[in-house]
């Protein structure tokens, strides 16, 4: 015992002398590469006192950099993230100017902007050592996560945790279809899924509701219910908002809408931790959690997983090095695209590069460490959501390399997560699962010549713009980066007139989700009537059903009541549509009527419903969006999610059964929870008295169904690009 101590003692002095040696050696070579930096006197010294001096310095930053940096990054806890990550740097410099002031006799000055460089070259290099020896070190790779472990236990109590039931990690891989995994897993691309599949954990697909998006699906999942979620976007007429789902007052309202419907505060009410997600679910403890991002001061802890993160400068340094790599990356991989004239293709300028690499790598690092922390600290459930994937195949496609380099890199983010898992102080069981998949195909607009914006237009006999106007994307990354920069410089999170909607007038308000579209009329009060429109706009149904790039439309009729109309005059009401008859959803597959009908009784659905084309034979879809992967409506693989859960807990669906619709998704975890021993997600009798007596929704039958990353090994993309 006592030699294994003193080993352990042995060791760390070694790694802390090499990392201090290796910190000197990298100081001196830049003293010499740079101009503005100098370790010598005014008269010049000796090799010998420069090395000394070099030492000296290394020291005194490695020092400070260990007691001094999180003592800032905790003053400065109201600063808005963003702008935190943009001081990283010139707070590291700050401190190798002081350190560089330390040394004895004035022998060491840089310039600011030279120490800036300084300081984010010797962090890189001094966090690159130390994980180096750790990887040659697996003992002192699992005795750093263990005290990681003890330190996190102690202040959540220090209960043991041992014989404790075990907890429950989902990670939500946004946007991955089911084909897109199976196919990822045969081909090697994500090793650490194949040796899961078959072996500790079974794979299932389930099918998400019409509107096949993020907001629609993780409502359901985390809140149990997507009740009047019509769309990705849409307009609400008895308030005159437009409501989106990835704004912070969109995600907020969403989430206090189902809360008020279930009565219930999510899935991860008691012990859990919400990561990255546009909903909390009930959780505590909260990170990059989209519908607590407008609230303001120390109460609003989303922001925190951003603090805990970059606390360590050796994780800004090595992040920031990634988000180059990762812009660097999309410009070489945009670049070859246009020279080989890949179709389909969209612009992937200006912001774009950055916007990827804030999903693929920001928030990735940020997510995952906040994962580790939760695990180390014995959490009970914890749900996150990893963005990456969503972001680069709207861009790039489904199907690109450029995807499945993503896959790649999220694989080893979950191989990460399973080997902390080994060193939690609690078993965890890790449940990988997907809130939609992405459907490929060209744009509406690139595939006819026009927006169907300027179809409507035309359709109602009103003037066309002079240039034709792109449908905005709803990539969740982008607006998700969009509005985190909106919050480091203290501006309004929400664009003027965007949440408060469009003026009243006789004009149609054109909103796209992918390749579903809603059609509304603001000055009409009411959800208007085919009846309605054929007498307001006699063409604009016809020249609607008949277009060869739109499936179907879903309208409400005075006389036959909800109708799906599609080409060559069909009409069925919505009351009859089945699965498989002949009609314009026949090609849409199992439980396309179904999800339709449900919609259909949606308070807020659209005047006019508009799906696009689907072509079975290749999958595609066009998308109203400048996106050549979409999701939002009905077709093809966006409409196939997965869920990869452990043998030890019950099958999703009985043999031959299928999983449909986030609701049911949400009553499956509960009951795995359940299984678990681990939190039962409580109608909790304070939420439910807050909630009026005619509100409440009658009582349910129970289901039957702050962290940093330790110095884990080598990211798998720093490297060049």
């Amino acid at each position: 015992m006592a030699a294994g101590r003193w080993g352990a003692v042995g060791g760390a002095v070694f790694r802390v002398v090499a990392v201090w040696a290796v910190s000197t050696a990298t100081m001196l070579v830049l003293a010499g590469a740079l101009p503005d930096f100098r370790l010598q006197s005014g008269d010049g010294d000796s090799i010998t006192r420069t090395a000394l001096t070099a030492a000296w310095g290394a020291g005194a930053f490695g020092l400070l950099g260990a007691l001094v940096w999180p003592v800032i990054v905790r003053a400065l806890l109201l600063v808005p993230a963003l702008l935190l990550g943009l001081l990283v740097f010139f707070l590291n410099g700050s401190l190798l100017l002081l350190a560089l002031w330390l040394i004895p006799g004035g022998r060491g000055a840089a310039a600011p902007e030279t120490a800036v460089v300084v300081a984010a070259v010797m962090s890189a290099v001094a966090s690159a050592t130390s994980t180096a020896l750790a990887v040659r070190d697996d003992d002192a790779y699992r005795r750093r996560l263990s005290r990681l472990a003890q330190r996190r236990r102690r202040r959540r109590g220090g209960r043991d945790l041992a014989s404790a039931p075990p907890g429950t990690v989902f990670l939500q891989l946004d946007g991955v279809g089911h084909e897109v995994l199976r196919r990822a897993a045969d081909s090697g691309v994500m090793p650490t899924v194949a040796g899961w599949i078959g072996a500790t954990h079974r794979l299932t697909p389930w099918r998400t509701d019409w509107s096949s998006q993020t907001g629609a699906s993780q409502l359901g999942i985390l809140h149990g219910s997507n009740h009047d979620v019509p769309a990705f976007r849409w307009y609400e007429k008895d308030t005159g908002r437009l409501i989106v789902s990835n704004r912070p007052s969109g995600a907020a309202e969403l989430q206090r809408r189902a809360v008020a419907r279930t009565a219930d505060a999510g899935l991860l009410t008691l012990d859990g931790a919400s990561r990255g997600n546009l909903f909390s679910g009930g959780a505590e403890e909260l990170a990059l959690v989209l519908s607590v991002a407008a609230r303001r001061g120390r109460a609003n802890r989303s922001r925190a997983g951003y603090f805990a993160y970059f606390s360590d400068p050796a994780n800004a340094v090595r992040t920031a090095g990634s988000f180059v790599a990762e812009v660097l990356r999309e410009l070489g991989q945009s670049t070859r695209a246009r020279l080989r004239g890949d179709r389909p293709r969209v612009g992937r300028g200006g912001l774009y590069p950055f916007i990827r690499a804030f999903a693929t790598v920001v928030e990735r690092d940020v997510v995952v460490a906040a994962v580790v922390g939760d695990m180390l600290a014995g959490r009970t459930v914890v749900y996150a959501d990893l963005v990456a994937y969503d972001e680069v195949a709207h861009h790039s496609g489904p199907h690109s390399g450029d995807a499945q380099d993503v896959l790649e890199r999220l694989d080893r983010s979950l191989a990460l997560i399973a080997k902390v898992a080994d060193h939690a102080p609690r078993e965890y069981r890790i449940v990988v699962l997907s809130d939609h998949g992405q459907s490929p195909g060209t744009t509406f607009e690139a595939a006819y010549g026009l927006t169907l914006r300027d179809l409507v237009r035309a359709g109602c006999g009103l003037p066309l713009p002079r240039r034709a106007r792109r449908s905005r994307s709803g990539a969740e990354a982008r607006d998700a980066a969009r509005d985190a920069l909106r919050t480091a410089l203290h501006r309004q999170l929400d664009e003027p007139g965007e949440e408060a909607g469009p003026t009243e007038g006789p004009d149609p308000v054109v909103l796209a989700s992918g390749n579903l579209a809603l059609v509304s009329f603001p000055d009409v009060p009411h959800r208007m009537s085919r009846e309605e429109i054929d007498r307001r706009h006699p063409a604009l149904l016809p020249t609607l059903a008949s277009h060869p790039g739109i499936g179907f439309l879903l309208v409400r009729s005075e006389e036959h009541g909800s109708l799906v109309l599609g080409k060559d005059g069909a009409e069925i009401p919505v009351a009859r549509l089945r699965d498989g008859a002949p009609g314009p959803l026949e090609v849409f597959g199992p439980g396309a009527a179904a999800a339709v009908r449900r919609t259909d009784g949606f308070p807020h659905a659209a005047d006019i419903m508009v799906n696009s084309v689907y072509e079975p034979r290749t999958g595609v879809v066009h998308a109203f969006e400048e996106q050549i992967g979409s999701h939002g409506g009905l077709g093809g693989e966006q409409s196939r999610p997965f869920l990869l859960s452990p043998f030890e807990l019950s099958p999703p669906v009985p043999v031959g059964g299928e999983l449909a619709g986030a609701e049911q998704v949400h009553r499956v975890l509960r009951r795995w929870l359940s299984e678990a021993q681990g939190p039962e997600v409580p109608i909790a009798q304070p939420l439910r008295a807050a909630v009026p007596a005619d509100r409440r929704p009658p009582a349910r039958p129970p289901s039957t169904g702050d962290a940093s990353l330790p110095d884990e090994r080598p990211q798998p993309d720093e490297r060049p690009a």
